[in-house]
């Protein structure tokens, strides 16, 4: 062996590949720091085996088997998604009971932020009109109406940040009583609760679809609005727009009542999320997210983490932190449900990595899951919501989503969270109009290329420069910073929004 020796990413003890930390890869024959010698070119992110595994050996990462070779691996060998197969998912009959749970940390007391305080309690990290939608057949007018309210009415209302159709797919051509059309019902009826919307339900609708509009007007609230289009009284376009404004001027002015307020860091409501995933997922960005998530509840405040199949393959490792048993049987029920829902589409959650996550390194879901469920943090799992519910208790809760960037945004943004933090090795422009979405890149190639698209760069711990613990606090500050509209993210400065997409595991009539 020749050569200098290069340093590669060995995560636990028991780890029989490391991973290859020089930008741009390593050529065959490169020498890394425990003496193996490439057999052939890896890719940066991508696995080195540090040892001979045989056919049919497991594949271990994390201290866990990620996969099973499906041939001989020899030492120096790229270990990637072609030369493994997954091992089975654990058994959901078989997870372990919740475990004593060491004493909690002390709570992290007088930490603040400048919110916006709701009457239901709640609090808004931004203080938005929402126009919600009973149909996809209004959003083109709900649209129009967006564009006029932003240009001629919210000069005139300087405490308002801003104006967001919440536009969906959903509505009508749909099995409106089929059991599972309970999950697209309330995520739309709960979008409008979000405490970023100041507790100003406004509804347009169309009058013939099959979600009635009516169902998306909270019960007792004398602020909520209701507009038809197909009213006898609105003749012609015209009419319609101005009814709309009329409608949303009332609205308008009581949000221009509301000021920001020093509140405590337990009125924030966090989802964390991540999307575009690479090999360093686990090692830098979602650890870093763990460690701010388990200081926001230090502090009192919430926080949800989702994706199912990004859980499915880590969840007798969750299972040990839930607060007691009946945490433990939701969390296997939602994964029991769906698995039962892939086995109706003819898939399986090996259909979740996407090439970009391949070609990051990511081999399959498990070693994906194992780097996802580090967003979680290390607190006990307090809470298991299913899609489209809202969150219910402080502390850290799994909301069950699927893993789509924006399908597990819009259900997060109806399970109540005011500000989203987004994890991405690959990088995405993704954003959502109606929470601070703060990026978060794994490694500081990324950060570097995309240099305006960035909040935070992690791999200044994969290179020694600080620390998980340090940028977790790091994280934290800037979760209370953007809170109180005094960092504005990235994507907000750009200008970009997605759109929000709804789960709707019903049938299409």
């Amino acid at each position: 062996m020749t050569g200098p020796k290069i340093p590669a990413l060995k995560i636990h003890g028991a780890d029989n590949v490391s991973v290859v930390l020089a930008e741009g890869g390593l050529e065959a024959g490169a020498v890394l720091d425990d003496g193996t010698e490439l057999r052939e070119a890896v890719p940066v992110g991508h696995k080195v085996a540090l040892e001979n595994i045989p056919r049919d050996g497991e594949v271990t990462r994390y201290g866990v088997t990620i996969g099973i070779a499906s041939e001989d691996l020899l030492r120096g060998a790229w270990v990637n998604e072609h030369r493994i197969r997954l091992p089975e998912p654990p058994e959901l009959d078989e997870l372990p009971p919740p475990a004593p749970q060491p004493e909690a940390p002390a709570p992290l007391d007088g930490f603040t932020f400048e919110g916006y305080r709701n009457a239901d309690g709640s609090v808004g990290t931004r203080n938005i009109l929402a126009i919600s939608t009973s149909v996809q057949c209004v959003a083109g007018v709900v649209d129009h109406v967006v564009d006029r309210v932003t240009k001629e009415l919210l000069p005139r209302y300087p405490n308002v940040d801003g104006v967001v159709a919440l536009n969906h797919a959903y509505g009508c051509g749909v099995a409106i009583n089929a059991p599972d059309a309970a999950i697209p019902i309330r995520t739309v009826q709960n979008l409008a609760k979000n405490p970023n919307f100041g507790g100003e339900v406004m509804i347009i609708g169309l009058g013939c679809e099959k979600l009635r509009p009516e169902w998306l007007l909270p019960e007792g609230d004398p602020s909520a609005s209701m507009l038809i289009l197909q009213d006898p009284a609105l003749t012609g376009f015209s009419a319609m727009i101005e009814a709309i404004l009329k409608q949303a001027e009332g609205h308008l002015e009581r949000l221009n009542r509301r000021t920001r307020q020093t509140c405590p860091a337990s009125d924030l409501v966090i989802g964390v999320q991540c999307g575009g995933s690479d090999a360093f997922s686990g090692v830098t960005a979602n650890p870093v997210i763990g460690c701010a998530a388990d200081l926001i509840v230090r502090a009192g405040g919430s926080v949800m983490f989702s994706e199912v199949t990004e859980v499915r393959d880590a969840v007798h490792l969750l299972a040990p932190r839930c607060a007691d048993a009946e945490v433990s049987a939701s969390l296997a029920r939602e994964m029991a449900w769906y698995d039962a829902y892939l086995a109706r589409g003819g898939a399986d959650r090996s259909a979740n990595t996407t090439p970009g996550n391949k070609a990051g390194g990511l081999s399959g879901i498990v070693e994906k899951s194992l780097g996802s469920v580090a967003k979680s943090g290390t607190s006990p799992l307090v809470d298991v919501t299913g899609p489209g519910e809202r969150i219910r208790r402080k502390g850290l809760t799994f909301a069950a989503t699927p893993a789509g960037d924006f399908v597990c945004g819009t259900l997060q943004l109806a399970a109540g969270m005011n500000l989203h933090v987004f994890s991405t090795g690959r990088g995405t422009p993704y954003n959502l109009p109606a929470v601070p979405t703060l990026k978060v890149v794994t490694h500081s190639a990324l950060a570097a290329r995309w240099f305006d698209l960035v909040d935070l760069d992690t791999g200044r711990a994969a290179t020694g420069e600080t620390t998980i613990e340090d940028l977790g606090v790091e994280l934290f500050q800037l979760i209370l910073d953007t809170a109180s509209g005094k960092h504005v993210t990235a994507a907000d400065r750009l200008g970009i929004v997605n759109d929000l997409v709804l789960f709707n595991p019903a049938p299409v009539t």
